[in-house]
């Protein structure tokens, strides 16, 4: 079989392949989700030193092996285990959405890396083992999904998707070992979009399915503070940051847009084009708040983009403002 996307001769089987791969990252995304409401939850008081705890240790690395040996075999009963098995394999799948899938990787390791990191702080555990041991564990969990891709015949092993994962998991390491701190902070932003209509099944059927399957609507940004960067008289708010961001739109397939859809209905032409960010935006872990539960709540939800003013520049129509843009 010709594993090189475009050229698949079976539309039938290219579009569950689309399916498929999409439903997988939509469940990732929401296991990322829960981790980082557990590790919200266990750490409250960031700036605090706890002294190693071998119980909360042990039950972490319970844990963890728990929900990495449960997602391996979860992966495999429900995606994988009804297409046909080969030896391993590779696949080229670095032209698909435009890219805007290994951003997910990224998004997906920086913060797997993130609650790994909290997790093992809350243990007690010395920093760099902190940081190298948790800041892989994004790493770790998407390394299974390539392995059991490489493993099946429909498709392969991902070198695009090992390095997207890579650089995630390197993104929040890095930053870590040099400055004790995130300053470049990788976030995620959603809007609403007319082409999961046409193709409900790939992009969502639902507001919720589509807010982690359309990535018509995904956006992507760096976000970073400048008073990070400068001393600690500065009066720069560390907490205003600075945001860039990509995103990409008129996509109704992965490698090309189809011309009928899953019921027979014709798809209207759409451009496929690039989108590029300058906006602003809050880190909200470093507001200065005293309510114990707040802050965890602002933890949590700091992988989103505020809301903000936007100048975007897209491959199709060049410049354009949004007053207001998500």
């Amino acid at each position: 079989m010709n594993k090189n996307g475009p050229a698949l001769a079976n539309e039938h089987y290219f579009r569950l392949y689309e399916t498929v791969k999409v439903t997988g990252r939509y469940c990732h995304h929401l296991f990322l989700f829960l981790l980082l409401l557990i590790s919200s939850h266990m750490n409250a008081q960031d700036s605090v030193r706890l002294p190693l705890n071998k119980n909360r240790l042990a039950l972490v690395a319970a844990s963890e092996g728990a929900l990495y040996a449960g997602s391996v075999v979860g992966e495999y009963q429900f995606w994988y285990k009804g297409f046909a098995r080969s030896n391993f394999h590779f696949f080229n799948d670095n032209n698909e959405w435009m890219q805007m899938d290994k951003s997910g990787h990224i998004f997906v390791a920086y913060y797997g890396g993130k609650v790994g990191y909290e997790l093992l702080k809350w243990t007690g555990l010395k920093e760099n083992k902190c940081v190298w041991y948790g800041g892989l564990l994004g790493f770790a969990f998407l390394a299974n999904v390539e392995i059991l891709d490489g493993h099946s015949a429909e498709w392969g092993f991902s070198w695009g998707d090992f390095a997207a994962n890579a650089f995630g998991s390197a993104a929040f390491i890095s930053q870590q070992l040099a400055w004790k701190e995130q300053r470049f902070l990788i976030k995620y932003s959603y809007h609403n979009t007319a082409y999961a209509a046409y193709r409900p099944q790939l992009l969502g059927a639902t507001s919720a399915e589509r807010l982690m399957k359309d990535y018509n609507g995904h956006s992507i940004w760096i976000s970073a503070s400048p008073g990070t960067f400068m001393g600690a008289k500065s009066k720069f708010p560390k907490w205003l940051c600075f945001s860039v961001g990509y995103g990409a739109e008129g996509m109704t397939g992965g490698y090309s847009n189809p011309l009928f859809a899953e019921d027979g209905k014709a798809i209207p032409h759409f451009d496929r084009y690039r989108q590029f960010y300058f906006s602003m935006d809050v880190d909200l872990s470093k507001i200065p708040v005293k309510c114990v539960f707040l802050k965890k709540v602002l933890n949590t939800v700091n992988f989103i983009k505020v809301p903000f003013p936007a100048l975007e520049y897209n491959c199709r129509s060049g410049f354009k403002g949004h007053w207001l843009y998500y």
